[in-house]
């Protein structure tokens, strides 16, 4: 019990918002009556909050790296703007489409990058002077109308679902083959996780507490899948979102480039005597974040079937909101995928809940606000506590090296992932 608390207390940051986001869907459910949790309100909090997930993921790697970007909204605007352009106007095919525009949000961010990381200019000055460019420029590409007849096969990025497969059973049977995977999936990964840190002698949880965490996890997990199952099923904008969730968790845990921009993030100064490229980081950093305000872009466009002068309005809000109460710091160095994830699903928890209670749309903001200073006055208290409560001996969340289990699992892996390159 007493490593299992040590451990809790050490991780407070990852388990907090969890705890948090798993309070506030328990008291929605009860004051709607049931309908939170209701299949079809399942599926929709998905498609209408995945554009914010996806930013989310861009945005907290982004602050990591000790930046900011306020312009994403604006780019996502602007390359739905763009997409639907060419679809409508120039019948280009719609994939072809799809993949200019996301190399047209690259190209945005890899400008970013060029002022940010190459002339020095403070990313947040770039990312405004772009959020200003681009919501003039959809003006510009849209002539201040809607565009509207977009192919249906690019609808169904934002609107469709995955096919039906097998016999009749009334519920989607892809669906949850794909929760049985994933529930495989995460038990070997945490089995072998917890192998690896087992033979670097870093500490685990109790055998009791580890199978109880995945019962939990495994039980879900699998009535998530369940309520899409008995919905539609899975969303493809899920699937997607599922996909970069854990590309972007794989980069940011076991490449040499997570680990190069978690240090930069942490001391930039140690970093660059380390030997860490950190223009080049920096760069790729804020052209990532371009690349997924793109394809949030046109998400957003085939969610709603058209092209909008106004769509992305407060985009870079709610994705920052997102990053910061999943547990990313203000100084940047810590924050992880997930923790973006969730703080993703606690603001759209909080929007879905308060509509089904009527709430309207300006105590919805003020309630928002409040939950982001909430976040950000713990991330400042844990630190404090954490700071005074053990010195360099002490466990700290906010350290810039990885959880212990993690770094266990690097030095299984070489040293190639385990540290940056020193130069003498």
């Amino acid at each position: 019990m007493s490593s299992l608390t040590t451990m809790l207390r050490g991780n407070i940051r990852q388990y907090g918002m969890i705890i948090a986001l798993a309070a506030i869907v328990i008291l929605f459910q009860i004051t709607t009556d049931g309908v939170l949790l209701k299949p079809l309100n399942v599926s929709n909090l998905i498609v209408q909050n995945a554009h914010i997930l996806i930013l989310a993921i861009g945005m907290v790697i982004v602050i990591v790296a000790r930046h900011i970007d306020l312009s994403v909204g604006s780019v996502a605007a602007f390359v739905g703007a763009v997409s639907a352009i060419l679809m409508t106007k120039h019948d280009v095919h719609w994939l072809l489409a799809i993949v200019l525009c996301l190399a047209l949000g690259a190209l945005i961010g890899a400008w970013h990058g060029f002022w940010v990381a190459y002339v020095g200019i403070p990313a947040f000055i770039v990312t405004l002077s772009s959020m200003l460019l681009f919501r003039g420029l959809t003006l510009v590409v849209l002539e201040g109308a809607t565009v509207g007849g977009l192919p249906e096969n690019f609808k169904k990025m934002g609107n469709g679902f995955l096919p039906e497969v097998g016999p009749d059973t009334d519920l989607h049977n892809l669906t949850l083959i794909l929760g049985v995977l994933v529930v495989a999936v995460l038990v070997v990964l945490d089995m072998r996780k917890r192998s690896v840190s087992k033979r670097y002698n870093v500490e685990v949880l109790p055998v009791w507490a580890f199978w109880a965490k995945q019962v939990v996890l495994a039980a879900v997990v699998l009535e998530f899948a369940y309520l899409l199952a008995d919905a539609r099923g899975l969303p493809i904008v899920g699937l997607i979102l599922f996909a970069l969730i854990a590309i972007y968790s794989f980069i940011m845990a076991r490449t040499v480039f997570g680990r190069h921009v978690y240090a930069i993030g942490g001391n930039v100064d140690a970093a660059t005597m380390s030997g860490v490229n950190t223009k080049r980081v920096d760069f790729l950093v804020m052209t990532n974040m371009g690349l997924l305000a793109g394809l949030a872009g046109m998400v957003t466009a085939a969610r709603l079937t058209a092209a909008n002068p106004k769509a992305g309005t407060n985009f870079e809000l709610d994705a920052i909101a997102a990053s910061f109460i999943g547990g990313a710091a203000v100084t940047g160095g810590v924050g992880t995928v997930v923790g973006a994830i969730v703080g993703g699903l606690v603001m759209g928890v909080l929007n879905n809940g308060m509509s089904l209670m009527g709430v309207s749309i300006d105590w919805q903001q003020a309630i928002k606000g409040l939950v982001l200073l909430l976040a950000v006055a713990f991330d400042v208290w844990n630190k404090k506590r954490t700071a005074g409560s053990g010195g360099a001996g002490a466990e700290d969340p906010d350290a810039t090296q990885p959880p212990p289990e993690e770094l266990a699992e690097q030095l299984d892996d070489g040293p190639s992932s385990a540290a940056p390159p020193r130069r003498l």
